[in-house]
């Protein structure tokens, strides 16, 4: 779908772990945006004179819902402009110019293959609006499982929301991986060790969509088509957005 420039307000901001905030923005328009699940915008903040100092790409964090309200779950990284403007200067009620829908880490329709979703941190948020369009609209698919990394428990974004969706979707497998978590009685270390291991006996009818820091997405698609031996048609990235 073609993109277009929207302008919006900020109608909420809420704290979500102690490195990430939620913000929610309703559009200025009669027609709902149409946005596919896993999409993103490119928002135009007021950071620098010159444009491609200004913007930044984030996912939508919720599912098409036929009002015009978007939220974004955005992290806070140290020197960073944009994270000085978002999570210092911006308030309720102030407004957002940005562009989109864009991207194509999209989920295919119809889902043929099982599906094994990985991330770390904020990298979740395509997934979320995924997952949740999918348990609305009652479409069918076939296992998914989403592996979530971070460092300690409270980086755990969306816990509860994906903790329920495991109980209400069928065949969706949730799993969470705390790297520094000294008393985590769950998965201990990174997102690879998970998935190389339920994984490592290749199959044809599986794909893997990876959304995290380029580091992270550079080992697990060397990972996966390297070392376990996956086609490379099976794996599907995107940065952190």
């Amino acid at each position: 779908m073609p993109w277009k420039w929207y302008d919006s307000k900020v109608i909420k901001i809420e704290d979500q772990t102690p490195t990430t905030k939620r913000f929610f923005v309703e559009i200025s328009e009669e027609e709902p945006i149409d946005f596919t699940p896993g999409q993103f915008v490119t928002m135009d903040l007021p950071i620098s004179d010159r444009r491609n100092k200004r913007w930044r790409s984030y996912s939508i964090a919720n599912a098409p819902n036929g009002i015009n309200i978007l939220e974004f779950c955005i992290v806070r990284l140290e020197g960073g402009a944009a994270s000085e403007y978002l999570f210092n200067e911006l308030k309720v009620g102030e407004k957002i110019r940005f562009k989109g829908p864009s991207g194509k880490f999209i989920l295919p329709d119809p889902i043929e293959k099982d599906l094994v979703l990985i991330c770390t941190g904020t990298g979740v948020a395509p997934y979320r609006s995924m997952l949740i369009d999918l348990h609305n609209n009652k479409k069918p698919h076939k296992n998914i499982h989403l592996i979530f990394g971070t460092r300690y428990e409270n980086g755990i974004l969306y816990r509860d929301e994906f903790e329920q969706l495991e109980k209400e979707i069928s065949d969706f497998k949730y799993s969470v991986t705390l790297s520094r978590e000294e008393n985590w009685k769950g998965l201990k270390g990174y997102v690879h060790q998970v998935y190389l291991k339920e994984y490592k006996n290749v199959r044809s009818d599986i794909d893997f969509y990876i959304c995290g820091w380029r580091n992270m997405i550079d080992d697990a698609v060397a990972n996966l088509i390297l070392e376990l031996g996956y086609d490379k048609s099976q794996v599907h990235y995107e940065l952190y957005g």
